[in-house]
């Protein structure tokens, strides 16, 4: 077996010049929806296959209809090792409003921030290079300590998770049995605090609906019209407020199929982390949650369903006053989902749901957008508690095992196209300003992030 201290201690030396690997990513401005930036997401895939060969891996860059992934093969140092399948992107987002930046976007630096500890500048550093650079940096200590790695890894990069990944799906398609492994890592995600490391056992599953209700032929005169004719934003504002009845619950036949408690002892470590509602919704200017009653804003987020009404329109929104009676109107609406929530039946019950409410006089027509079910391992899934133990032995603070509101798709067609669980571990906090001016990666979070994947690679092996 691997000397685990050994490895930790050639990942503190290498630290300087991980740091300068990072920065060196981080120059390469891989916006991945900006046409312009074509060239310097391949080359950001190019460094990342030269990198990886550099470690011992096979690498190669794979073209693609959009930009280009990387995928990496390494042998285990025993034939019956574990294979472990670890996914990050490279591309980023555009950096606009560019005035807002402190620092060059594109220009890394190590410098102090605004709780006085060091931290990585740079767009990129937090979301996904920086996370991603944790693992390749444990690979390089490991290799460097002991001449191979504990595990068999397969590493896929892509270039176009910030601009909805259109090209992942038919490449995992065609590379299915070649990617295919005994687990799935994503290093994408948050830890609760600075000195708190997280596990995500969970992902909520997305469905998306446009709605639009037609009455009459035109935009009608309210006072020739009004009273007579049918109001298609009377009639979609009755629709959205009947979606939930007076305790929250969501009222369309069927939704709650598949939806599970959540063990009182799991809601209980929840409790035990010391958020309260209060402080959960004080950070926006709230402080009531307004779904279920009953139920602590950290489990109405993390472990149960919604249906949020994420934009509506219609009539005059212009300056001013225009006394209109629509034509139409419309809704976007978001359906997170939990448990074994079916996409396909929440999609059908909701649209039975608004159709049973629209008068004769008016139609409503529908477009999709989106629809994943939700992801959730076992809390007592053996993948989980090694990494939760590995990830303790770290870390000031004991690891926490929490939910995730929000949904990464690729975790489901992980599970869904290759048959694999995912262990969700990642080492950024919330206020990495990612997606923002200012974005930043604390250096903790990426010593001990490199420090977290080699125990993590020597629990599971």
């Amino acid at each position: 077996m691997p000397d685990v201290n050994a490895v930790l201690e050639k990942a503190d030396g290498n630290l300087d010049a991980g740091i300068e690997r990072l920065f060196e990513l981080i120059r390469i401005p891989s916006i991945s929806t900006d046409p312009a930036h074509a060239g310097d997401c391949h080359r950001a895939g190019e460094w990342l296959v030269q990198e990886l060969r550099s470690l011992g891996f096979d690498a190669d860059l794979r073209e693609t209809t959009g930009h280009p992934m990387v995928v990496a093969h390494h042998a285990g140092a025993a034939p019956d090792a574990p294979h472990a399948l670890f996914y990050g992107h490279y591309d980023v987002q555009p950096v606009d409003p560019l005035e807002l930046w402190e620092t060059d976007p594109f220009m890394p630096e190590l410098r102090t921030g605004a709780t006085g500890r060091k931290v990585v500048t740079g767009r990129g550093s937090a979301d996904d290079k920086g996370q991603l650079m944790t693992f390749v940096e444990a690979c390089r200590a490991y290799k460097e300590a002991e001449g191979g790695l504990p595990c068999r890894v397969t590493i896929l990069f892509e270039g176009e998770e910030e601009s909805g990944s259109p090209s992942l799906k038919p490449f995992l398609d065609a590379n299915a049995e070649e990617l295919k492994a005994d687990f799935a890592m994503v290093c994408d995600t948050n830890m609760w605090d600075a000195d708190t490391p997280a596990l995500s056992a969970g992902l909520r599953g997305l469905v998306g609906e446009e709605i639009t209700v037609t009455a009459a032929d035109r935009d009608l005169h309210s006072g020739y019209f009004g009273g007579a004719a049918a109001n298609p934003i009377h009639v979609l504002a009755k629709v959205l407020a009947d979606l939930h009845d007076e305790t929250g619950r969501i009222t369309v036949p069927g939704f709650y199929d598949g939806v599970e408690e959540t063990p009182d002892d799991v809601k209980a470590s929840w409790t035990a982390l010391g958020k309260s509602d209060a402080d959960f919704l004080g950070e926006v200017g709230l402080s009531k949650p307004s779904g279920e009653t009953g139920r602590s804003a950290l489990e109405l987020t993390w472990a149960r369903p919604t249906a949020e009404v994420n934009g509506i329109h219609g009539g005059y929104t212009g300056e001013g006053f225009k006394t209109v009676i629509a034509a139409e109107a419309s809704a976007k609406v978001s359906f997170r989902l939990v448990g074994t929530q079916d996409p396909v039946a929440v999609r059908a019950s909701f649209r039975e749901f608004v159709e049973a409410r629209i008068p004769d006089d008016c139609s409503v027509r529908f477009s999709k957008h989106g629809g994943s079910g939700a992801i959730q391992l076992p809390y007592d899934s053996p993948l989980l508690t090694k990494a939760k133990e590995a990830l303790s032995d770290e870390w000031p603070n004991p690891a926490v095992m929490i939910g995730m509101g929000g949904s990464i798709p690729i975790v489901g067609d992980f599970q869904k196209k290759l048959g694999m669980d995912s262990l969700l571990v990642g080492f950024g906090l919330s206020d990495d300003r990612i997606h923002s001016p200012n974005e930043k990666y604390e250096l903790t979070s990426f010593q001990r992030g490199i420090r977290s994947w080699i125990r993590i690679l020597h629990a599971l092996a």
